[in-house]
């Protein structure tokens, strides 16, 4: 069963403005393309320091990359 308030990202929106691929943003915090993969189509939550790095690399603040999804799925 899926939380209820999912963790949400904007990191292709990131990589999009500074011209990343996922192999670059990746090889920048220090893990794999999947993990980035997995990471930007909220299949995979992030530990807190690659959440972190992932922000600094962004040079933005953490939550400018990831949100709750505040409001709980209806059903």
């Amino acid at each position: 069963m899926p939380d209820a308030y999912p963790l949400r990202n904007r990191i292709k929106v990131l990589r999009a403005e500074h011209d990343w691929t996922q192999a670059e943003l990746a090889s920048r915090v220090g893990v794999t393309r999947k993990t980035i993969n997995t990471v930007e189509r909220a299949i995979y939550v992030p530990s807190t320091i690659l959440a972190l790095r992932i922000a600094n690399a962004f040079d933005v603040r953490v939550e400018r990359v990831f949100w709750l999804d505040e409001e709980p799925p209806l059903g």
